[in-house]
């Protein structure tokens, strides 16, 4: 779409205002890219930070998303990951007016501002300006319910954040969603979940609610929320790449080759995020279970990649980096260890990919315990690492093993869970399905000439 075409189509604008960090804006683009393939007269402005632009400027995308840039929040040669709390304060309180600045200098009008929930000012902004703001959850629909409920008993108890290590119950969740909020926030600091739970509180200033996930995979979540919120709460499905797995690429990636040479369902595929995630100890483990189980797996460690190779030996193949979703929908993988965060999870749903899990923080450990215990297609590792012991290489050879027979009476179950979740996805993106209804709905309801 060229700029004379952009002025003279009554086109649908819409601008997407991600949280600046991988696990935000990945989804996000994955959302826009659903958004403009449904309807050839949508528009829309993508807006990163221009660190952010120098790292996805060149991707691939369709030509009515177009790019623009506020500026960093945090000079990008200091270290995020040092100081988280600065860097989430910093996107709460110095990036709005830049983005309002931008809002000015666009030529077209917009029909709705798409922000991250983590972006707790996108609200105010839509409002002030009398724009309708979709507000978008990168997380399960569960643990969006789970913040909900503890942000309403702060503001009906008066309590404290810090006060939760006393609180035993709290309205409208489980003792085991007390515990994982325990957990989530014993490790992060006050001003980050204060922070968190403000953006929450401001969610029934938007207009509507938009979830990457399936209204079959969360139904007692969606229908707890849909009677909280007076405004639509769209699940729009899993806000992966699969638009994207049918392209070809100029070269074949070593990695896919090696799954080539692999036998069916014989591969276990590993990501558990950040290296520093998990101990030395603990990783030391983990290669030896590997090695003694017999089991080949493919290993993405990111900057641990060449350290880890020397010691792998040749029944694993360790990279630094992978097109995940390809790999899990190949067929040499039959499992997948996962530290268990969302976009993960989805796109192991989509492959129909059963899960080992190996939740370390955040959401993680609630990620878990609903593919363990609520879909029933996968099985947990570390029950023993919530308690700091070490699970040995012992442990780990007879899970994987067991986990990789896919012969077993548990390994032929936890396939077939793995299936059906995927059919429901697959039913749910299609034309008909809720995920791809919610979709219409959603561009419908903002396109230019109808009502808010």
């Amino acid at each position: 779409m060229d700029s004379t075409n952009i002025r003279t189509t009554r086109v649908c604008h819409m601008v997407a205002m991600p949280f600046p960090g991988r696990g935000h804006i990945n989804p996000m683009m994955n959302l826009c890219k659903l958004l403009a393939s449904r309807k050839k007269d949508i528009l829309i402005t993508f807006v990163v930070t221009e660190e952010w632009l120098g790292y996805i400027g060149s991707d691939p995308k369709p030509h009515n998303i177009l790019f623009e840039t506020i500026p960093n929040v945090i000079p990008p040669e200091r270290l995020k990951a040092a100081n988280f709390p600065g860097f989430y304060d910093a996107v709460m309180t110095k990036m709005e007016a830049p983005f309002e600045q931008l809002l000015d200098r666009l030529e077209l009008p917009v029909a709705a501002i798409i922000g991250d929930i983590e972006v707790r000012w996108s609200t105010g902004v839509g409002n002030r300006r009398n724009i309708p703001v979709a507000l978008f959850w990168t997380m399960s629909a569960s643990v969006f319910s789970m913040f909900h409920h503890f942000d309403l008993h702060i503001k009906q108890s008066h309590a404290k954040i810090d006060l939760i290590q006393q609180v035993e119950s709290i309205a409208g969740m489980s003792s085991s969603n007390v515990e994982e909020l325990r957990t989530i926030f014993h490790r992060d600091d006050p001003r980050v979940l204060e922070l968190a739970l403000d953006c929450i509180s401001r969610v029934p200033q938007a207009q509507y609610l938009l979830f990457t996930s399936v209204n079959e995979f969360e139904p007692q979540a969606f229908d707890s929320l849909r009677a909280i919120y007076n405004f639509p709460v769209y699940p729009i499905g899993p806000a992966i790449p699969y638009l994207e797995l049918g392209e070809s690429s100029c070269e074949t990636k070593s990695y896919l080759q090696w799954l080539d040479s692999q036998q069916t369902g014989s591969v276990l595929y590993i990501s558990l995020g950040s290296f520093l995630s998990v101990s030395n100890t603990q990783m030391d483990e983990i290669v030896a279970g590997l090695q003694i189980s017999g089991v080949r797996y493919l290993w993405v460690a990111r900057g641990e990649a060449s350290r880890l190779k020397d010691r792998c030996g040749d029944m694993g193949l360790v990279v630094p980096w992978c097109d995940q979703l390809k790999v899990l929908c190949h067929p040499s993988v039959g499992g997948f260890w996962t530290h268990c965060g969302w976009n993960s999870i989805l796109e192991a749903v989509f492959a129909g990919v059963p899960m080992l899990t190996f939740p370390l923080f955040l959401d993680q450990d609630t990620n878990s315990r609903q593919i363990v215990e609520d879909w029933g297609n996968g099985w947990r590792v570390n029950d023993a690492v919530k308690a700091e012991k070490l699970v040995t290489k012992e442990n780990i050879a007879e899970l994987v093993r067991r986990f990789m027979g896919a012969e077993s009476d548990e390994g032929k179950q936890i396939r077939r869970k793995a299936k059906l979740l995927q059919d429901k996805c697959v039913v749910a993106i299609s034309e008909g399905g809720s995920s791809a209804a919610n979709l219409d709905a959603f561009i419908s309801s903002i396109s230019p000439g109808k009502g808010h």
